[in-house]
């Protein structure tokens, strides 16, 4: 659909987990090599939590640096929204768990379940919330813990996966140059054992056999889970170009869920973009799911890559297969 709500992303903000682990890490102990892993995936590094940490502390604490980053306090914040694939518990809410650390007022929580496309799927949601004008400030959040998802002898996965959060103040505007221009969601239920864990849920519960046989760990299909995601960027990109009758030229940068460099190298090059217009940070952080998008965001505004006014296009492709886009003009 195309949209244009006066919403902004008033501030940003990221943390990632000290303990760096390069690809020396993995090759002492599998049958791989630092070569394998950055010609697949353009991985050098990933950050791992520390046994003290969660999903939920590390959305905290780039949920702190985001409210700073807006000049707001917590009680200006009127719903927390948490993308992710890796909560705490089952239930309740991750980010009730948030709400807790941050000493927030009793303002609604939920959790988000996209996967990948997590984080854009969460900021749509608050956008619409928002254009309403059921609220002021939302907190939307993506954090992820994925090593703890993935089985460390399973060499083609245990590669790919790091952990950290990004969040962001979500807020109505009245500045005209602000705004979010188009919106994309969608899923191809068909696809939900492309990426998955099998066990732990009501289809399948936890049990001796299960663990027994890894079905609480992330399984994926790799090269089918490759070609939908090249396919699918292409067209959520030429999607929200032609809806908004935008151009390649027009975009400041362009943020991709960071999955694989060579998936976003060829968006890049269907865009014909230059290499420092297409956000990338997946050689440092690997493959952090529904934390991404937003860690990229804060970066690059952090960084002072973007600025107020400019034109920003995020994607995400996740399990599910799910997809999403936001076309937003910071």
């Amino acid at each position: 659909m195309t949209l244009s709500f006066p919403v902004c992303f008033r501030g940003t903000g990221m943390y990632v987990p000290d303990e760096v682990l390069t690809n020396q890490h993995f090759t002492d102990y599998l049958d791989t090599s630092d070569e394998w892993i950055v010609t697949r995936t353009g991985i050098r590094e990933r950050r791992r939590a520390a046994p003290d940490e969660c999903t939920s502390t590390m959305a905290a604490n780039a949920s702190r640096i985001a409210i700073e980053d807006a000049g707001l306090s917590i009680e200006d914040i009127d719903l927390i929204i948490c993308a992710t694939a890796t909560g705490d518990c089952q239930f309740p809410a991750t980010a009730a768990f948030v709400q807790a650390a941050l000493g927030a007022r009793q303002v609604g929580c939920f959790d988000l379940s996209a996967a990948c496309a997590g984080f854009v799927y969460a900021a749509i949601t608050a956008t619409s919330l928002l254009n309403i004008g059921l609220y002021e400030n939302i907190l939307v959040i993506g954090a992820e813990t994925l090593t703890r998802c993935v089985d460390r002898e399973d060499r083609t996965m245990i590669v790919l996966f790091g952990d950290g959060a990004g969040a962001a103040v979500m807020s109505r505007t009245d500045n005209p140059e602000q705004a979010v221009l188009h919106c994309e969601l969608g899923c191809d239920g068909t696809r939900t054992e492309h990426i998955w864990i099998p066990a732990g849920g009501s289809r399948l519960p936890a049990s001796e056999n299960t663990v027994a046989e890894g079905l609480h760990f992330m399984h994926m299909r790799g090269r089918e889970v490759f070609k939908f995601a090249v396919k699918k960027m292409a067209e959520l990109i030429d999607n929200a170009l032609e809806k908004t009758g935008m151009t390649p030229d027009d975009l400041k940068l362009v943020i991709p869920h960071q999955s694989n460099l060579r998936i976003i190298e060829a968006a890049r090059v269907k865009l014909g973009l230059p290499p420092d217009r297409v956000a990338v940070n997946i050689q440092r952080y690997g493959n952090t799911s529904a934390a991404s998008v937003i860690m990229s965001l804060a970066e690059a505004r952090s960084e002072g890559t973007v600025k107020e006014g400019d034109l920003v296009l995020m994607l995400g492709i996740g399990a599910g297969l799910t997809w999403s886009s936001m076309l937003v003009r910071l």
